[in-house]
């Protein structure tokens, strides 16, 4: 018997249903579109690979149909859930529709982007769907407190996908590519539709696979020296290097001995750098000195 015949995964009718008796309407705000299609959410977790060994952290689980979806195959669920109503009406859901897995079920109710530290095990995996206008920060600001993650998968607004899976050289790739790819191997894995979200929005949403580097960036740069850079490199974008980097290095005749002493071209843009290239530009500050 699958899922959907065990009424366990929420349909639209159900979503529908729960929204009302909570008095809860999507807002734009918080950019909430709740996945109403039970078949999107089997894709979501499937596509995530989550098993039943996984620890999985869920940031924005909204009413709970993707919570339900993971809940039933991982070992362990843990939703960062920032809204009061929404946090407060998700454990009883979990009580109703998957009760022989309640108590494998944590709430943090919290704005995600405070969040240092989740009850139990440490999170093996993260799967979302995440609101547009806080995807990126939210997915970097996980990857890097929680290094136990060892696979993502998220459902962002297609262009962000695109970005975040971007390769050196595409004209979408930039600060949120190089910055993903400190942490991960990136990829698009699958493109969403705008029917399976209620209220339907009017993009396209996408899937982006975040595998964690077996093998971490090799630098004797930190990671904010690296990224110090990238955001320069990336905040006049159009600029060369050697003159994007000026106010970073001091001068662009500072910049300029950065960029020889990491073999990249002073000419050279941000967009053209993979992000080995920028740690080894970071390694090199103060150069001419």
């Amino acid at each position: 018997m699958s899922n959907s015949e065990t009424g366990v995964l929420l349909g639209a009718a159900d979503i529908r249903e729960l929204a009302a008796a909570l008095g809860v309407r999507p807002t734009k705000q918080r950019g909430q579109n709740f996945v109403i299609d039970a078949n999107t959410v089997r894709r979501i977790v499937r596509t995530a690979e989550v098993g039943p060994e996984d620890v999985v952290v869920e940031v924005g689980p909204g009413l709970g149909s993707l919570t339900l979806a993971l809940l039933d195959t991982a070992d362990r669920v843990v939703a960062v859930e920032i809204d009061d109503v929404l946090a407060g009406a998700l454990p009883a859901t979990i009580g109703a529709r998957l009760p022989a897995k309640a108590d494998s079920f944590a709430l943090v109710h919290s704005d995600a982007m405070l969040v240092r530290e989740l009850p139990g095990p440490a999170p093996t995996a993260l799967v979302a769907n995440l609101p547009y206008n806080v995807a990126v920060p939210v997915l970097l600001h996980m990857l890097d407190t929680f290094p136990t993650i060892e696979r993502t998968l998220v459902m962002v607004q297609a262009e962000v996908a695109d970005r975040l899976a971007a390769a050196p050289g595409s004209k979408v790739y930039g600060v949120p590519s190089v910055k993903a790819n400190w942490y991960a191997d990136v990829k698009r894995a699958g493109s969403i539709g705008r029917n399976v979200f209620w209220p339907a929005p009017n993009v396209d949403s996408g899937l982006v696979s975040l595998v964690r580097r077996a093998e971490p960036v090799k630098t004797t740069a930190s990671k904010k020296e690296v990224f110090a850079v990238v955001d320069a490199a990336f905040a006049q974008r159009r600029k060369t290097l050697r003159a994007a980097l000026a106010g970073w290095a001091g001068s662009a005749a500072a910049a300029e001995a950065a960029l020889v002493a990491a073999g990249v071209s002073p000419q050279a843009r941000g967009e053209a750098l993979t992000v080995e290239e920028f740690a080894r530009i970071a390694e090199h500050k103060g150069a001419a000195s």
